[in-house]
């Protein structure tokens, strides 16, 4: 139906949770704007099957079976620019419903938050099959070479550092926009830390240790939990997993009656239990640190996947806003060091705070609607 507003299409991937969260961001901030057609859609959902489990379960197996594999393949293949021809050819061969889909809606806009779906618009682009504008939104901190097409617009990036890399290597500056990864617009509301405990149920004055492991639940988290309530200290766990209620039924309450371990599961609060905590323990993936950033919460990475949650972790480690736990007997006693450390925890919050940037989906959304006019 012709509204007179530019369509917009948000192409994402599941293969990796934060690429699809990424994309329900914008397309909120799309959609407050008001003013364009907003639609946003699963990438692999428009693949052949073989293409679709490569995609999707064998990178899901990858990371929990091979990590140190991941490691390898990311580097091997972060090579800009080269290979572009032959990973087209077998990308062609196996999208075509994306490519169907693409030429039949013709949208006036199309946003990118996977490195798949930004190579087929790409092409079709250039062939003249496609005249909508081409925006990427890379979802790491660092930009690997899969990332990279020839027609493209925008490329919308989470550090300085990752837009002075892409004009080193050949991508004019003046398609580079250093946003921050866009996360919910919630994040952008700020949220007092009393309030939120309050809302949770949270006790007021224990320390609150929020523990996550991602989208997919990826992570040795159960024994940490175990670890970190074997301390005996007065703290308050919320761990995002059902599979830990058992755990938590059995752990004793603090002395507030508040419940010393809260299982809760999957949760669409997540930006309060990150208002309320005092530090999160889990994955670097650049969506869960993005929100962290926002509500400048410090961070302990437990194990980060070889590839992009290394890299991810090594700029927050720099940057003084994480604390990176490798051997997991020691991450309980190391989560306990650090919180045994006000002063040093209040830096890192502060280092935290400055590398936020909550508004990113709304940065994206006007700039690229820009493009249009």
């Amino acid at each position: 139906m012709k509204t007179g507003k530019p369509r917009v299409l948000l192409l994402s991937a599941r293969s990796g949770a934060g690429h699809v969260r990424a994309a329900e961001a914008l397309e909120k901030a799309f959609l407050a704007r008001g003013d364009s057609t907003v639609e946003h859609i699963d990438a692999l959902d428009y693949v052949s099957k073989l293409f679709e489990r490569t995609y999707d379960k064998a990178y899901l197996a990858m990371v929990r079976r091979a990590p140190e594999w991941m490691g390898v393949l990311y580097e091997r293949t972060d090579q800009p620019w080269r290979h572009l021809r032959p990973r087209l050819a077998l990308d062609r061969l196996n999208t075509r419903p994306m490519i169907r889909l693409l030429k039949r809606v013709q949208p006036d806009l199309c946003v990118a938050t996977h490195f798949l779906p930004a190579e087929m618009i790409a092409w079709l682009i250039a062939k003249k099959k496609l005249r909508a504008r081409n925006a990427i939104v890379v979802t790491d901190y660092d930009v690997h070479a899969m990332w990279l097409c020839g027609t493209v617009d925008r490329y919308y990036l989470a550090r300085e550092e990752a837009a002075e890399y892409l004009a080193h290597i050949g991508v004019r500056r003046e398609k580079l926009r250093v946003t921050g990864i866009p996360i919910d617009p919630l994040f952008a509301v700020p949220l007092p830390r009393a309030r939120a405990r309050e809302q949770l149920g949270l006790d007021q004055e224990a320390t609150a240790i929020l523990i996550s492991a991602g989208g997919y639940g990826i992570g040795p988290v159960e024994q940490l939990v175990k670890n970190l309530l074997e301390l005996e200290r007065a703290w308050q766990v919320e761990k995002t997993r059902k599979r830990l209620e058992e755990l938590a039924r059995a752990a004793r309450r603090l002395p507030s009656g508040a419940p010393r371990l809260s299982a809760v599961g999957f949760t669409a609060e997540m930006d309060k239990y990150m208002a309320a905590a005092d530090l999160m323990v889990g994955k670097a993936g650049g969506l869960t640190t993005s929100e962290c950033l926002a509500r400048a919460l410090p961070m302990a990475l437990i194990e980060p996947i070889p590839g992009q949650e290394e890299r991810n972790a090594d700029h927050l480690l720099e940057a003084g806003a994480a604390i990176r736990c490798n051997n997991l007997p020691a991450a309980a006693w190391k989560i306990a060091t650090l919180l045994d450390d006000p002063a040093r925890l209040d830096g890192m919050r502060e280092a935290a705070g400055k590398l936020g940037k909550p508004a990113a989906a709304a940065a994206i959304a006007e700039d690229a609607l820009r493009l249009l006019d």
